[in-house]
């Protein structure tokens, strides 16, 4: 069966340029190359990737394309761009050549307003966006999925993606207004989910693996078998875990469906997503 990890962070570590990583996440003030990766990928047989920003500059963009260019593992990046600037058709432009470059995102998770996704500028912008062919991951809270749920029904024949499952409060074993929520973002049928990020929504020390069914039955049932995709979100996951106990989470959670549900939600839901 193909495995296809849906998104992953590569990067050279500089302090200036990754404040988000503070004291606690100290493991991570260090460079994550791809022949890291590549090393557990061949040991879980992964055989693709998607990379995603972790910086908020254009210079994280030609990074990425970079890394994209070196290793033939990774099939397609997702970078960044101020969608609310007036020159944003211009920068689309630019990279129309880079035909690894699938998307973009913004860190919403960090705004403070929490429909800061709704601004007149940033709508704008995500249309422009799609109208250049581009699909959009939404990096949210679950504070933020309102604005999330106006704006895909905004756009409701572009492609989105929800990363991390809007990071729902799994520590506290709570799902509150997230699964309504959840629910309410499912019906658009053009957003798709990735089930990722959810360790570090944990007690990062003390976590079973039964803590995770119950929010990954939540998005089974929201988007269903054919908008799920796996995503390791290595090397953040290292914080709560190895990457091989992130896989093994999905790996027995699956173990429960038919093959053919495991092969979309492995690879074959990415791979259509972001047209590899």
């Amino acid at each position: 069966m193909e495995i296809f990890d849906a998104h992953h962070h590569l990067w050279n570590y500089q302090p200036e340029r990754f404040p988000w990583i503070n004291e606690e996440m100290a493991r991570l003030k260090k460079d994550f190359k791809p022949i890291m990766l590549e090393r557990e990928f061949k040991q879980h047989g992964i055989s693709g990737s998607i990379v995603v920003q972790a910086i908020q500059d254009e210079d994280e963009n030609h990074f990425l394309l970079q890394q994209a260019d070196e290793n033939d593992f990774i099939k397609g990046i997702i970078g960044w761009l101020d969608l609310k600037s007036p020159a944003l058709r211009e920068r689309l432009n630019l990279y129309v050549p880079f035909q690894k470059l699938k998307g973009f995102r913004h860190i919403l998770q960090d705004e403070s307003d929490p429909d800061f996704i709704l601004n007149a500028e940033f709508q704008r912008g995500l249309g422009w966006l799609f109208e250049a062919g581009y699909v959009y991951d939404l990096l949210v809270f679950p504070h933020q999925l309102k604005g999330a749920i106006k704006t895909v029904e905004n756009f409701p024949d572009a492609p989105f993606v929800l990363d991390h499952m809007a990071k729902p409060s799994i520590k506290s074993g709570k799902m509150g207004e997230w699964k309504e929520l959840i629910k309410a973002l499912g019906e658009n049928k053009n957003v798709y989910c990735k089930v990722s990020g959810m360790v570090t929504e944990a007690n990062w020390n003390n976590w079973e693996e039964n803590d995770f069914f119950p929010y990954l039955d939540v998005v089974m049932e929201a988007f269903g078998e054919d908008r799920l995709m796996y995503g390791s979100d290595w090397p953040v996951c290292l914080l709560a875990g190895s990457y091989n106990q992130i896989f093994d989470i999905i790996k027995k959670y699956l173990n429960n469906f038919p093959a053919d549900t495991q092969a979309k939600i492995w690879a074959k839901n990415a791979s259509v997503f972001y047209r590899i």
